[in-house]
């Protein structure tokens, strides 16, 4: 596609070749936009500083323009990124036929039935009013969304519905400013004002939620709950039928797996009975009797947040930051359940709870949320890995991950340990015997630079992103080193929950190509894709959504994420193992995929892993 002024030159030169836009392949290729910002990030939307606003935004509209005019980007999400914040403006400016039309553009390159369908459904009914000329009536702006809403296939739509329902309940102006004080007013006290583009345009997608929204979300809430309960039927469980329990007399073998997460309670009995145990070390006596570089790795090994070496397999928040887990689990549990319309108590205990939270409260209630999420994290993830499998025996691989709203200052000398400890991963697993290693977790390259503004390293946006590149090949040099070093290793990864290409993210692992590498996406109970899981480079999907497993303490609760789906993989490759000790990795990679069904969407086919099918497929050959 060419501009009108190559058009024109066309026209005059007929023998002279139309420029090519250059080309945007990864993130990473994007150009970088600096803005100035002189007052406080909570100010930016007091009435006083609007015009500030507006001109933060005029200078983000023409950023944006200027990109989509001069690069051809292969990339959908990037570009409906670009057409949402080009609406936001849009309903800051009272261009309300500007913001239908981004809205347009943004459900033309979106994948995903649900998401398209529900897209902008707030946003679309109070243009809608505007333009009508009703702007400021509830009751117009309720008939409107609710005539939007009625007209959508609940069967497709439910989950996004109660996903946003739960949104409307708990999302307050407190919790909003709260947040963004937090998260963006260090890096902008640290960088004297000068912001990035990510950072400058979600400061001005952040009114729409102020001005808009917030003021309206009983009206959100009222009506997609009217609809929620006109129409809801518990979706059908594709996943009982396929689920495969091995009876401890079936004529299996232990095998050994690991989950390299971020610790487990080994105390839980449900764990305690599968954990692996390191023969050659004595428990407790503070040396590394087996000399591999480990001190009392009796069930397996652990890196602190600074990548060093730790005994503790799981990280000691209740002495280290003073909190109690039961509470912060009540929390996380009442966010979940909140976003998936469960009315428990920990739902409405949660509600209240935020309600109530003053501002300068809410930074402390983000980070512990944060914090307890890493926490639960590994043994949630371990108790979906063994499920169903007498024979699975556990090393544990902790790492440790950051909690705070300002991210860790990234170092070189921090690069090099992450990569070592990478490295020191795959020797410990492959010295150990273990057969298939789960990893729920990921990074890139943009996240770090994000993190070196944050704490204003590099003089320039071009110097912060070489030095960026430089950190995250460290790493990712150290985790290729891991995976591709271990060929007869079964390596299976979440893809990640951010609705993104992870190839032109450049998300690790889940971007990565090996033959002993398996990315997994999530879908849900009734095998519908999930709103959340990332896309580009996923070789098969499993249940990711209201998953049930162990939370430190031994309680189960429900958590929702392609970090659940991944351990499902593992979970089927246990068993294979367990009934076929000799298999090849490619052999046990191909029985997994081989036996999973696929799934017609309307823009592509994904495979839903399918453990009874990948089963009988092992007895066939076996029995051949």
């Amino acid at each position: 596609m060419t501009t009108l002024g190559s058009a024109l030159l066309l026209v005059a030169l007929p023998l002279a070749a139309a420029a090519a836009k250059p080309v945007i392949e990864t993130q990473d290729d994007l150009p970088r936009h600096t803005y100035e910002l002189n007052i406080k990030v909570v100010d930016l939307y007091a009435e006083e500083n609007r015009e500030v606003l507006r001109e933060l935004a005029d200078q983000v509209q023409a950023d944006v323009e200027g990109d989509l005019a001069k690069y051809d980007i292969r990339d959908d999400n990037t570009v409906q990124g670009f057409y949402s914040v080009l609406g936001t403006i849009a309903i800051l400016e009272g261009r309300w036929q500007d913001y239908l039309d981004y809205l347009g553009k943004r459900r033309e390159l979106e994948s995903k039935d649900a998401n398209r369908l529900t897209m902008g459904l707030f946003g679309e009914a109070l243009a809608t009013v505007e333009l009508a000329g009703k702007g400021g009536d509830a009751e117009a702006l309720q008939a409107e969304l609710t005539r939007l809403v009625e007209a959508l296939p609940y069967s497709t739509v439910q989950d996004n519905l109660k996903s946003g329902k739960g949104r409307s309940e708990i999302l307050t102006e407190a919790l909003v400013l709260g947040n963004m004080e937090s998260t963006y007013q260090p890096l902008v006290d640290n960088t004297g004002g000068e912001i990035s583009y990510d950072v400058a345009s979600t400061l001005v997608s952040v009114s729409f939620t102020l001005d808009s929204f917030i003021p309206n979300r009983a009206i959100v809430g009222t009506v997609y709950a009217d609809y929620i309960a006109a129409n809801d039927v518990a979706k059908v469980d594709i996943w009982a039928a396929r689920e495969v329990v091995l009876p401890s007399t079936a004529k299996g073998s232990p095998v050994v797996l690991s989950v390299w997460d971020s610790g487990v309670d080994t105390s839980i009995p449900g764990l305690a009975s599968h954990l692996w145990t390191n023969q050659n070390e004595i428990p407790g006596n503070n040396i590394d009797d087996d000399k591999n570089g480990f001190v009392d790795d009796i069930h397996g090994f652990a890196y602190n947040l600074k990548g060093e070496k730790v005994p503790d397999l799981l990280r000691p928040i209740e002495e280290k930051f003073g909190v109690n887990p039961a509470d912060l689990q009540g929390h996380a549990k009442g966010l979940g359940d909140n976003s998936s319309n469960i009315d428990s108590p920990e739902a409405a205990a949660l509600r209240k709870y935020i309600s109530s939270l003053p501002q300068e409260e809410i930074p402390a209630f983000l980070e512990n949320l944060s914090l307890y999420g890493g926490y639960a994290h590994g043994t949630h993830v371990s108790g979906i890995a063994l499920a169903g499998n007498p024979f699975a025996e556990l090393l544990v691989a902790r790492m440790t991950y950051s909690h705070t709203q300002m991210p860790p200052k990234p170092t070189i000398e921090q690069a090099e340990r992450d990569g070592a400890m990478f490295r020191a991963a795959g020797d410990y697993f492959r010295d150990n015997g273990v057969r298939a290693v789960n990893m729920s977790w990921g990074g890139s390259v943009r996240g770090i630079e994000s993190s070196l503004e944050a704490h204003n390293i590099g003089d320039t946006p071009e110097e912060r992103k070489a030095l960026a590149r430089k950190l995250y090949k460290i790493g990712d040099e150290g985790l290729r080193e891991a995976i591709g070093g271990s060929p007869e290793i079964l390596f299976i990864t979440s893809a990640g929950n951010s609705d993104n290409d992870v190839k032109f993210d450049e998300f690790y692992p889940s971007s990565y190509e090996y033959p002993n590498l398996l990315t997994v996406g999530a879908v849900d109970i009734a095998g519908d894709e999930t709103s959340f899981t990332s896309l580009g480079n996923v070789d098969i999907y499993a249940n990711g959504f209201e998953v049930e497993s162990y939370v430190p303490g031994g309680d189960r609760i429900p958590l929702n994420g392609t970090s659940m789906s991944s351990p499902q993989v593992l979970n089927l490759a246990g068993k294979l193992l367990a009934l076929a000790p000799d298999l090849t990795m490619a052999e046990l990679r191909q029985l997994i995929l081989d036996g999973a069904d696929d799934k017609q969407l309307e823009t592509r086919t994904i495979k839903l892993m399918n453990p009874k099918a990948s089963l009988a497929l092992l007895e066939k050959q076996l029995a051949e």
